[in-house]
């Protein structure tokens, strides 16, 4: 493995670990060269589906953009690197159970939302506001009720403004 600093070749492996489904190997690396650390990740390299797009078009299925877009929605939250992995992985595992030749973006779209929704509510709000094409303000109220808890939603319908709460202190 070149090192991604220097170029170099001579490169050691410091550290093994696999992910809890045992599909992916996480290893550390240190150049012989620079000294400097870095990490790959193996992974099984199976045929992926093709994506069809909304217009008809196909294109290969390509991790890093998937990956991509979900740190996007995940930019600046507590989400780790491991975690997105680990989400990243299982669509991918999920696409390939499918067992299909082609999927539609609008599968993918709903599969990322999905996980996004297990990782962190404000990511999955951003990434349901693009992925949606939200018009107007009313769409971006529904999708945080269907994401507050159901006791959170119930007391602010059934009682009245709290002053505390009140964003103008009315």
């Amino acid at each position: 493995m070149k090192c991604p600093f220097c170029g170099d070749p001579n490169t050691q492996v410091t550290d093994t670990r696999e992910n809890d489904d045992g599909d992916v190997v996480r290893r550390r690396r240190r150049c012989m060269h620079c000294d400097k650390r870095f990490t790959t990740y193996e992974r099984i390299d199976l045929k992926m589906p093709h994506i069809v797009k909304r217009n008809g078009s196909r294109t290969d299925f390509d991790h890093a953009k998937l990956s991509g877009s979900m740190k996007l929605s995940l930019r600046k939250r507590p989400v780790t690197t491991e975690a997105l992995e680990a989400a990243v992985d299982r669509i991918e595992a999920r696409l390939l159970s499918m067992g299909e030749n082609e999927v539609a973006s609008e599968k993918i779209g709903e599969l990322v939302m999905k996980e996004l929704k297990k990782l962190d509510k404000v990511a999955y709000i951003r990434f349901a506001s693009v992925y949606r094409n939200f018009a107007d303000v009313d769409e971006f109220s529904e999708v945080i009720r269907e994401v507050q808890p159901r006791s959170k939603r119930a007391r602010g319908s059934a009682t009245p403004a709290d002053p505390e709460n009140d964003l103008f202190g009315n």
